[in-house]
């Protein structure tokens, strides 16, 4: 039998497919290839994703870490020198910066909406393969990663898009090539757990590390995620959305556990701004408020609380 070959160059990809390879198309070209050179010679490899087109990158902390040169790759072939310009181990997330212009650049979405279920791709350079794409889906929001540096990252997104070593620091995509998360981590040996930063995180962390060099933070002392309420509860308490924060941990002798809060607590509001997610506790603990008295409110068993809490800076 016969076959049309330019007929068949022709056909439509199915809509899975067509997805799939226009997040490739329009974000692949700004995702490169790291090496980072140790003091001692040793060659670590990562990735990361061009946002600007002055040749600002963003990646993962750890694959910079300890860097005395750094250089990245382009899919073109093309080869620059960077300059790290700030590094936050907290977040596992680092800024540098190209010595070129005019470079392609990837467009930053949303990760507070992403659902479960929801097509991504993961874009990067897996075990020194260049331009390597992964597809999967969200299978879970709201996770918590210890960072290199030990805290928690909070709101990490878990997808099942397969990640290897040299991934790190890549890009995680949504079907409309919109970058929602780095891609940061995977558990070896549970297949299909793979974990990335949420961009709404990475974006505020960005900001700071362009502009101070480091993120400078207070803190409360506790884990926590993102939690649904109740949606007459939430109505009741006039709230416009229907999300909180539920109190995971708590650490011993820390602010929190000094102001009262405790594990099971849902956080309302920090001072006078309602709470939604994790993130936006994140923002709210500049370091500014370090040493300063603030007022949390909070769901405890079946009634509402609000507690006095002072945060420290964080070392």
């Amino acid at each position: 039998m016969a076959f049309d070959t330019a007929e068949r160059a022709d056909e439509a990809l199915d809509p899975y497919s067509a997805r799939v390879s226009h997040a490739f198309e329009t974000v692949g070209p700004a995702v490169v290839h790291i090496s980072a050179t140790q003091g001692n010679g040793r060659q670590g490899t990562g990735s990361g994703v061009i946002f600007a087109p002055d040749g600002y990158l963003l990646t993962n902390s750890h694959v910079v870490s300890g860097a005395t040169r750094l250089s990245a790759s382009l899919t073109d072939g093309r080869r620059f020198e960077a300059r790290l310009i700030g590094d936050d181990p907290a977040t596992d997330l680092a800024v540098l910066r190209l010595e070129a212009t005019g470079l392609p650049h990837a467009a930053f979405g949303r990760s507070s909406g992403l659902k479960v279920g929801q097509l991504v791709v993961a874009i990067g350079n897996p075990l020194g393969f260049q331009a390597t794409v992964t597809a999967g889906i969200v299978s879970a929001l709201g996770r918590t990663l210890r960072s290199p540096s030990g805290r928690l990252i909070e709101s990490v997104i878990q997808t099942d898009a397969p990640l290897n070593p040299g991934n790190s620091g890549g890009a995680l995509v949504d079907g409309l090539g919109r970058v929602v998360g780095v891609n940061t981590a995977m558990i070896g040996q549970a297949q299909g757990l793979c974990f990335a930063i949420g961009i709404d995180t990475a974006v505020d962390v960005t900001a700071r590390l362009m502009r101070d060099g480091k993120v400078r933070r207070a803190r409360l002392g506790l884990g926590g995620q993102t939690t649904p309420l109740d949606a007459r509860l939430a109505r009741r308490l006039q709230r416009e959305g229907e999300t909180a924060v539920l109190v995971s941990e708590i650490a011993p002798g820390g602010p929190a556990e000094r102001g009262g809060l405790k594990a099971g607590d849902v956080v309302l509001s920090f001072g006078e701004a309602r709470v939604f997610t994790v993130d936006d506790l994140h923002r709210l603990l500049t370091a500014e408020i370090a040493g300063e008295a603030v007022a949390v409110t909070v769901i405890r068993a079946a009634s509402i609380e609000t507690l006095t809490v002072r945060p420290e800076l964080d070392a």
